[in-house]
């Protein structure tokens, strides 16, 4: 597995994000990226349950990030279609699994997950994604986005 990069003020990787769930993503081969995480309660919707809305923010992020596997390919989400299969549990370790799909000239589909410990399906999407256009990639500044590899035991910088 190979650990992607992760941004300064991301809501989901954001190291820096105070209110962020600084989630660690990994490509375990081409087109496919997991995470584990363990959802705080102050993100939950009702006791014990997780937000939908962060719920779907996590697949969402996951499902992007399939794309990401062998180069940095930063998209925006043209539509994403959630359903919520189980309740997500907070305080459990739970698996987020992303796999990129079809790709048609700049937009491109993927799918994400949300399994708990024994494989089953708690939440999952279906997203639509298309291409930061070039023009605005170079206008991105890398290292103040502190978009790099952090260590897996560094959770506050």
């Amino acid at each position: 597995m190979t650990k992607q990069s992760s941004s300064k003020n991301c809501f989901v990787c954001g190291r820096l994000n105070p209110v962020g769930l600084k989630v660690n993503f990994y490509s375990t081969k081409a087109g496919e990226v997991v995470a584990e995480i363990r959802i705080p309660e102050a993100y939950q919707g009702y006791p014990g349950v997780v937000h939908g809305g962060v719920i779907a923010a996590l697949l969402d992020e996951v499902s992007g990030r399939a794309h990401m596997t062998e180069q940095v390919q930063f998209m925006y989400t043209a539509q994403l279609n959630v359903r919520y299969r189980k309740p997500v549990p907070t305080g459990t370790l739970l698996l987020l699994k992303g796999t990129a799909g079809e790709r048609k000239g700049r937009v491109t589909h993927a799918r994400g997950e949300i399994l708990d410990q024994d494989g089953r399906l708690l939440a999952e999407a279906e997203a639509v994604l298309v291409d930061v256009p070039q023009e605005q990639l170079k206008l991105l500044d890398m290292d103040a986005l502190g978009w790099r590899v952090y260590p897996d035991e560094v959770e506050d910088l």
